[in-house]
């Protein structure tokens, strides 16, 4: 069974989605059966998505993550189904909470209560990927049923959130199918956010619920540089709130220490104590995209 790996597009590429199909035939080659892909400001990210599962067959796609404050959830879900009829049944929808310093800079939005947002936009998620149609009049979300969604061979498709905070986490296990946390270590899946989201989900009469670990990775025989490298890399998230709390969470001096790092075998040694603490899957990201070093990572994901 493959884990799955996270594709990073070249930026500098003639053609960003020309190599990012390249880039996930290559994976397939390798032994990869999922690619995620992360919503930026430049590409669509279920967009392509949709584009990669039609240019490789059996592959599966999806979004981890994008961000629900800028879109409303009949736009994503139009956008969704599109990308699993695209896909042929093998796209999975990845959501995220945001980063409020991030929209609030370039959309100008503030979300006072994400936790209320995350819970509504979910409730008309579900309406309209089980009925094609939603009637929901929220504090944060309205959607009438004068505007359905119903693309032929879209639904169902599985919703995942990044959820990593106790109300996200709850509200997540109660109406999604599972989550996809960044920088959570195997402590904190295991103590905190494995039967957290598990307890939510059986309360609700839920299926038990997958829990991708999405874990950064730097494949370098010099263990010092790739650690430096991934400090760099991953300073930014040191800064926001939710991450801070996992990191102290999960007892680690830095940043970093939340990352696999060093040969493949010794990268792939870490990925497999997420599995260990209850992951249902793990998701390695590489944090520099230089040929060699993505040929290790899909290997080591096809061999976890």
């Amino acid at each position: 069974m493959s884990h799955g790996v996270v594709l990073t597009p070249d930026r500098t590429a003639a053609n960003i989605v020309d190599d990012a199909i390249t880039q996930a035939k290559a994976a397939y080659d390798a032994g990869v059966r999922q690619v995620w892909l992360a919503q930026r400001v430049d590409y669509d990210a279920i967009a392509l998505a949709g584009l990669i599962g039609a240019a490789v067959p059996g592959l599966g796609v999806g979004t981890s993550v994008v961000p629900i404050n800028p879109r409303h959830p009949l736009i994503v879900a139009s956008a969704a189904q599109t990308a699993q009829a695209a896909s042929h049944g093998n796209f999975s929808l990845g959501l995220g909470l945001g980063a409020p310093s991030i929209e609030s800079a370039a959309f100008g939005i503030s979300v006072e209560k994400p936790v209320r947002r995350l819970r509504e936009y979910l409730t008309v998620l579900r309406s309209i990927f089980h009925d094609g149609t939603a009637d929901f009049h929220g504090d944060e979300v309205t959607a009438s049923p004068d505007w359905p969604v119903d693309v032929p061979g879209g639904a169902p498709l599985p919703v995942y959130v990044a959820a990593m905070g106790p109300q996200a986490l709850r509200v997540t296990g109660e109406l999604a199918d599972g989550t996809l946390p960044y920088l959570a270590g195997p402590r904190t899946l295991s103590e905190f956010i494995v039967p957290t989201i598990s307890k939510a989900a059986a309360e609700a009469g839920r299926p038990a619920p997958r829990v991708f670990a999405m874990v950064p990775v730097v494949i370098d025989d010099d263990v010092e540089a790739a650690r430096e490298h991934a400090a760099s890399e991953l300073a930014f998230y040191a800064t926001i709130p939710s991450y801070q709390a996992v990191i102290a969470r999960e007892g680690v001096d830095s940043v970093a220490d939340l990352a696999a790092v060093g040969t493949a075998d010794a990268v792939s040694r870490t990925l497999q104590t997420y599995l260990d603490a209850g992951a249902t899957d793990v998701v390695p990201t590489v944090l520099r995209s230089n040929p060699a070093e993505l040929q290790q990572l899909w290997q080591v994901a096809a061999g976890l």
